[in-house]
């Protein structure tokens, strides 16, 4: 993973506190109004409608967008191009909602003009995709969206049939709504309650739909890019040769076996995985035991060839993988010292390799003229089979 700049960095965390403090001017009024006036007004009003002229109809929605510019802030942290594409809309959208509706807080639009330039300007920096940022802001935009819905019906109740008059009423139709089942049991009866009815449908299946999309997306491409790296290699494990050993004569003969198209999965002991190609299929873990072999499908390979630098180890893996392989799945163990094969053969493998009798064999038929051909192999294996 490439390490980010110490410039960069600090421009992520400086944006990121900026936002902070945008979302706080933001909500601040709001927030007062709500904690310090309200409660000692609230019996004087007679309906919901009231309370909401109270807070204003213009502030609520800026506490919305000033509320998410707040979470946005921790949000931004990850880096990731959703939450940036999110940020730069919150912000456009609070900079118009002060110039062009509320006709106030040029100071404020000023600030968060100069931090939606800081995110432009830096928009490289928020490359990444995460799929923990995607869920975080389909919830939220899910809740903002009740939440406006809630406050709309409410503030229009009296333009329903029948009146919307409470909050489980109101949180039933904007459910209702959203989910586009239209029960038909409150209908809109006005022009202005039937297009905030319409805004809420549209909002519902736009924010849904992208929401399942985002994060749909981000598995998708997480498992194609698993598939093309061999992240999905178990699904092929069929028919299959299984290499255990991390030497640099296992990375060889892996190599070779992979580049001629061969199916492989390497079984390595944890912390050896970096030692092969990112695309060829290996698992990290204990190949004496049955969770690891089952794990690589041992029950269906082909060959199971062990090539670890201990002679116990190999025979340990060898009993391990008799237990596992099917019958007709052969066993093929490396013996690193001539002086071990009679142990190695109490196993019962396959077959055996031992490097020190191959390279004396082929010395010896050097220094006589003899040909060297492939009998020399098949000689071999035939020999160690027989004595098994």
């Amino acid at each position: 993973m490439r390490k980010l700049p110490s410039e960069n960095k600090i421009a992520v965390y400086g944006i990121a506190l900026m936002m902070a403090h945008n979302g706080f001017i933001i909500i601040n009024p709001f927030m007062k109004k709500l904690i310090f006036d309200l409660p000692q007004k609230i019996y004087n009003f007679q309906s919901w409608q009231e309370v909401i002229i109270f807070l204003g109809v213009l502030e609520i929605p800026s506490f919305m967008i000033g509320f998410l510019i707040l979470l946005m802030s921790c949000v931004i942290l990850m880096r990731t191009r959703i939450s940036w594409i999110f940020s730069i809309i919150l912000l456009s959208s609070m900079i118009f909602l002060n110039i062009f509706i509320s006709n106030h807080a040029y100071i404020n639009s000023f600030y968060q003009f100069i931090t939606l330039s800081s995110l432009i300007f830096y928009w490289k920096v928020f490359s990444k995709s995460n799929i923990g940022s995607t869920s975080i802001l389909a919830t939220a935009s899910i809740i903002s969206l009740i939440f406006y819905g809630i406050l709309g019906s409410l503030y229009l109740g009296d333009q329903f049939t029948p009146k919307i008059e409470s909050l489980p009423d109101a949180f039933y139709f904007v459910i209702v709504c959203m989910s586009t089942v239209g029960f038909g049991d409150i209908v809109p009866h006005t022009s202005f309650a039937r297009i905030f009815t319409i805004t809420v449908i549209i909002f519902g299946i736009t924010i849904f739909a992208a929401s399942v999309a985002s994060i749909a997306g981000s598995l998708i491409r997480n498992n194609i890019s698993r598939i093309l790296h061999g992240g999905f290699a178990h699904v092929t494990r069929n028919n299959h040769y299984i290499i255990i050993g991390s030497s640099s004569l296992t990375q060889n003969v892996c190599q070779v076996l992979f580049t001629n198209g061969t199916i492989i999965t390497v079984i390595c002991p944890p912390g050896s995985k970096n030692l092969f190609p990112e695309n060829m299929d290996v698992i990290e873990g204990d190949p004496s035991s049955a969770v690891t072999l089952k794990a690589a499908g041992a029950d269906k390979a082909k060959y199971v060839v062990t090539l670890m630098e201990s002679d116990a180890d190999n025979a340990f893996n060898i009993l391990a993988a008799k237990e596992i392989a099917d019958e007709s799945t052969k066993i093929i163990s490396l013996a690193n010292k001539s002086q071990n094969i009679t142990k190695i053969k109490g196993t019962h493998p396959d077959g055996i390799l031992s490097l020190e009798q191959l390279c004396c064999e082929i010395i010896v038929r050097t220094l006589n003229g003899d040909s060297i051909n492939n009998d020399v192999l098949e000689s071999f294996f035939s020999k160690t089979s027989s004595n098994n």
